[in-house]
Order: C-alpha cells, then sequence, then structure tokens
C-alpha cells in the first residue's frame, strides 16, 4: 500500500509549479537537479512551468549502498553551467539529515549566484542533523525508507509511481 499515492504527489507537483510560476515569472532560472533522485519529481515539475528554465543536474554522494548516510558528502559530477549572478532553484527529492543538500547549497553560494532556493518533494524532518530551510516543500514524511517516484533502495524501485514505506 502507497505511503504518498501518484493522485497526491501530482497535486503535490502542480502546487509547487504553481508556486514557482508565481515567484520566477519574469526570470530565466537555472533548475538543479540532484540526481539520481531528483529525476522524476524534476522531469513531472519542469513540464509545469510557464516561464524559460535551463536545466543542469549535479551527482552527490553521502549513502554508498546501505540505508544510512555516511555523512561524508562528496560531489561527484559538478555543474557545467555557470551560476555566478543566476537564479538557482535546486530540485530535490527527499531531504532528511540534510548534510548532502547543505553541503550542496555551500558549494553553489561559493559560485554567487543572484539568488538560490531549494524545493524538495519530501521532508524528513524528523533525520535533520543540520538547519536547512526548504523554500518550495511539497510534504513532510515519517521516519520510515521510502522508494518510488525517484527514490530508490541499492538503485532499485525508483520506477515506482507511488511513494512506498520499504519493509524491515
Amino acid at each position: 500500500m502507497p505511503l504518498i499515492s501518484r493522485q497526491e504527489i501530482e497535486a503535490t507537483v502542480k502546487r509547487l509549479a504553481a508556486e514557482l510560476n508565481r515567484d520566477y515569472r519574469d526570470k530565466n532560472p537555472l533548475l538543479i537537479g540532484v540526481l539520481k533522485g531528483s529525476f522524476v519529481f524534476m522531469a513531472d515539475l519542469a513540464r509545469l512551468l510557464e516561464f524559460p528554465v535551463e536545466i543542469e543536474f549535479a551527482i552527490l554522494s553521502s549513502y554508498g549502498r546501505g540505508k544510512e548516510t555516511s555523512g561524508n558528502v562528496r560531489v561527484v559530477h559538478g555543474l557545467r553551467t555557470p551560476v555566478k549572478g543566476r537564479d538557482i532553484i535546486v530540485i530535490e527529492d527527499i531531504i532528511d539529515s540534510g548534510l548532502t543538500v547543505a553541503h550542496f547549497l555551500e558549494y553553489l553560494r561559493k559560485r554567487r549566484p543572484a539568488s538560490l532556493k531549494l524545493c524538495a518533494l519530501a521532508d524528513k524532518a524528523s533525520r535533520r542533523r543540520t538547519e536547512i530551510a526548504i523554500d518550495y516543500l511539497g510534504f513532510p514524511v515519517p521516519d520510515k525508507f521510502l522508494v518510488g517516484y525517484g527514490l530508490d533502495w541499492d538503485e532499485k524501485f525508483r520506477n515506482l509511481p507511488d511513494i512506498c514505506a520499504l519493509e524491515e
């Protein structure tokens, strides 16, 4: 049984797109998806945006092949597009400990964007280990290991249309 149904996800993505359309209607932001988890969410979101966007991806690593973050964050694949002076929207699937996205936001701040915002589909605030401001949030989620809609366990289950809790 899904924790969050595809219908709930669709409605949430539409709401987030409406918020972004309101805030960026006269701008040309750079969307940066954090791979691999954000690709499904970002694709659905980008198709609903009514302003010109550029799209870039970054690959970050902190998990390895387990269910717990290692706490050691590294940028595996950085940006090819310059961000200096640009409006940047980072697209994340889920924020849990906050360590990975905090590291990446600092990486971007050093490159001096005009603005830097975070859009996340899900927030697992109970796992937070560092303070993170989520500017555009889909929904809070419980402290369970989630799969589906881009979220994976050991590279599996990203293709599920709903978000489900992985049973122990």
